[in-house]
Formats: C-alpha cells, structure tokens, sequence
C-alpha cells in the first residue's frame, strides 16, 4: 500500500504532462484551422489593400529575430535549470520576457498601423483572416509573458524544487511552440504574401 501511494505523484506527473501535450495538440489543430481559413481567404480582399501593398519584410523579419532568440534565452533558462542555477533562471526568464513583450509590441504596432491606414479586420475576408491568425498567436504569446513572469517569480520565492523544475519544462514546451507556429506564420503569411 505504501509502493501505491509513493508512486501516486510520478502518476500525477505523468497525467499532467499527457494533459499539457494533449492541449498543445488542440492548439495545433486550432492554428491549423486558422492556417487554412486564412489561405482560402488570402486573395479576397474586396477592392482593399492586398500583403503586397501592407506588409514590410525588414518590419516582420525583426519581430522573427526577436522571437527566435527568445526561444533561445528560454532554452537556457531550462539548461540552468537543470542545474539548479536559480538566478541563472530567473535572468533568462527576464531576457526571455523582454524579448517576447519587444515581439508582441512590434505586432500591436504594425496591427495599429493597418488599422489606421483603413486595413482593419472588417476590410476584406483577407484582413479578417490576417488578424485572426497573427492575433491568436499574439494572445498566445501574451498568455505566456504572463506565465513567465508568475514563474520567474515563483522560482525566486521556492526556488529550483520538483514543482517549479516541471513548470518550467512546459513552459519552455508551450514558447517552442509558439515559436514553430511563428516561423509559418512568417513563411506562409508575410514571406509568400510579399513574394
């Protein structure tokens, strides 16, 4: 009976691990979806201004940067985690952030752009679609500013345990990914929108 209880946290481990790529698995699903509504609609823009005429590759190829090299800096977050490098974690937890909040403000202000030069979402079936992809990966990179933040702090109040090592390792799981999504975002959205 004492085996049974002391294996029930590894069960629980294990189920909230399956449950995080469960829902990074929806997640792909859902950006799918938009991947696909946005190249059925890419074209439709209804007199308005097409990605030729909007879109500045020197502008996203920045945004690309910063967000690449965040997933860097979050690699070695994890990296000095594993250590149990404490404020090694938290230093690239904050360059990770500020990387991530550069890239999310650099997409507020091209949507605020569009948005004043008369290209908002209720253009064109092909705004619609831009913003709804691009902005659903913005929501998502907002969700994980928060995430490190309110992990940064955590591992500056309890420090490198079980419980933190695990959320850091989803954390660095869920910004990957985001990053994957945004290398096709910038392939299939800006690359061949401007080509």
């Amino acid at each position: 009976m004492k085996e049974l209880v002391k294996s029930l946290p590894d069960n629980r481990e294990s189920s909230t691990a399956l449950g995080f790529w469960i829902y990074l698995m929806t997640d792909c699903i859902l950006f799918a979806s938009l991947f696909a509504t946005y190249a059925v609609l890419r074209n439709n823009t209804a007199g308005g201004p097409s990605s030729h005429e909007l879109f500045e590759l020197p502008f996203v190829l920045t945004e690309t940067l910063l967000l690449l090299t965040s997933s860097l800096t979050c690699g070695f977050a994890l990296l000095a985690g594993l250590r149990g490098h404490k404020k090694q974690v938290i230093l690239w937890l904050v360059v990770t952030f500020a990387l991530g909040a550069s890239f999310l403000a650099m997409e507020i202000t091209e949507f605020s752009k569009f948005i004043n030069e008369g290209a908002g979402f209720d253009r064109s079936g092909f705004l619609s679609s831009f913003f709804t992809l691009v902005g659903t990966h913005g929501l998502h990179i907002t969700v994980g500013l928060f995430w490190a933040a309110l992990l940064g702090i955590q591992i500056a109040i309890q420090g490198i345990n079980q419980v933190t090592s695990k959320r850091l390792f989803l954390f660095s799981l869920f910004w990957h990914f985001l990053d994957i999504v945004w290398i096709f975002i910038f392939t299939i959205v800006y690359l061949m929108g401007v080509l």
